[in-house]
C-alpha cells in the first residue's frame, strides 16, 4: 500500500486545493489592482472613494502626465534606468569571470580566495566601515557609490560557480587540445552553455540596483541624484515632497493618492515586464548552481 502522500488526492481535497490557491492569487492581485485603479481615476473619482478606486469608471492619465513632465521623478527613473544598465552589465562581467576562475581546480590560491569570499558572506561589512570607503575613495555623492560597492553578491558568485562546475569538464580539454586559451573557453564554450543561469543572475543583479534606496540617502547630498526608490519612500512611504519636485499636492490637479499611486507604478512596472523574458530559465538556473555549489 502506498502512503498517503503518494496516494491520488480525492475530488475534495483538490476542489480545497484549487480554492485555497485562488484566495491567496485574489490576495496577491487585490493590492496591486487597487494601485493601479487608482492611478489611473480620475480626481474626482478618487475624492468619492475616499482615495483608493477598486473599479476605475472614469479613467485619466494625468497623474502619469504630471509626475513625467521633467520633475524629480521623470530624473530619478532614468538615474535608476542607468544604474540598472550599467551597474548590472558591470556585476554580470566581474561575477561571470571571479566565478569561472574559482571554478577551475588548477587555479592557484583559488580555495583561500573562495574562503575569503565567503567570509564577506558570513560577515557583511556595517554601515559605518562601508560609509567610511566610499567617503575615502572619492565616491561619495557620485552615481558610483550605487555600483561599485555592491559589483559582486556572493550568492551569485557561488550559484554561477556551481554551474560553471557543471560544464563537462571533456569539452573544456577538448577546447585547450584545439589551442584556445581560458578565455576563449569562456567566451565560446562556458558562457554560451550557461545562458539560463547568466539570465537568472542578471534579473538578481537588475531587481537589486533597480530598488537600491537606502544607500542614496547615506551617499548623495543633492536630490536630484536620488533614484526612484527613494523617491518612492520620500513621496509616498512617508508622505513627504521633494524640494525641487514638479508634483505640488497645492497646486496640483490631481489627487495626491493618484500621483503616489503612479510612482508606485512607474518604480514597479520595469521589473515586472522583464521577469516573463527570464521565468522559464529559474529552474535550471538556480537550481543547478544551487546543488553544484
Amino acid at each position: 500500500m502506498r502512503p498517503a502522500w503518494q496516494g491520488r488526492p480525492t475530488i475534495a481535497l483538490r476542489v480545497a486545493k484549487g480554492i485555497a490557491l485562488l484566495v491567496v492569487t485574489l490576495l496577491v492581485l487585490f493590492p496591486l489592482w487597487t494601485v493601479v485603479a487608482t492611478s489611473i481615476s480620475s480626481p474626482e473619482l478618487v475624492t468619492a472613494n475616499g482615495g483608493y478606486v477598486i473599479w476605475p469608471s472614469d479613467l485619466s492619465l494625468d497623474a502619469y502626465g504630471e509626475i513625467l513632465g521633467g520633475g524629480i521623478v521623470t530624473r530619478a527613473l532614468l538615474v535608476s534606468a542607468g544604474v540598472t544598465i550599467i551597474g548590472t552589465a558591470l556585476s554580470l562581467v566581474a561575477t561571470i569571470g571571479l566565478a569561472y576562475g574559482l571554478a577551475r581546480p588548477q587555479l592557484f590560491g583559488g580555495r583561500p580566495i573562495l574562503l575569503l569570499v565567503m567570509f564577506t558572506f558570513l560577515f557583511p561589512p556595517s554601515m559605518i566601515p562601508l560609509f567610511l570607503i566610499v567617503k575615502g575613495t572619492g565616491l561619495f555623492d557620485t552615481f558610483s557609490a550605487l555600483v561599485l560597492p555592491f559589483l559582486v553578491n556572493v550568492f551569485n558568485l557561488v550559484v554561477m560557480r556551481g554551474f560553471f562546475q557543471s560544464v563537462p569538464a571533456e569539452l573544456l580539454e577538448a577546447a585547450r587540445i584545439d589551442g584556445a586559451g581560458e578565455f576563449r573557453i569562456l567566451l565560446r564554450v562556458v558562457l554560451p552553455l550557461s545562458k539560463a543561469v547568466v539570465a537568472v543572475i542578471g534579473l538578481f543583479y537588475a531587481v537589486a540596483y533597480w530598488n537600491r534606496f537606502f544607500e542614496a540617502i547615506i551617499y548623495f547630498n543633492d536630490q536630484s541624484k536620488w533614484p526612484i526608490g527613494t523617491v518612492l519612500r520620500q513621496y509616498v512611504t512617508q508622505g513627504a515632497q521633494l524640494a525641487d519636485s514638479s508634483v505640488s499636492e497645492s497646486a496640483s490637479a490631481n489627487a495626491p493618492q493618484s500621483i503616489q499611486m503612479a510612482v508606485v507604478v512607474l518604480a514597479t512596472l520595469p521589473i515586472v515586464c522583464l521577469y516573463p523574458f527570464v521565468q522559464r530559465y529559474f529552474v535550471k538556473g538556480v537550481l543547478t548552481g544551487a546543488v553544484k555549489a
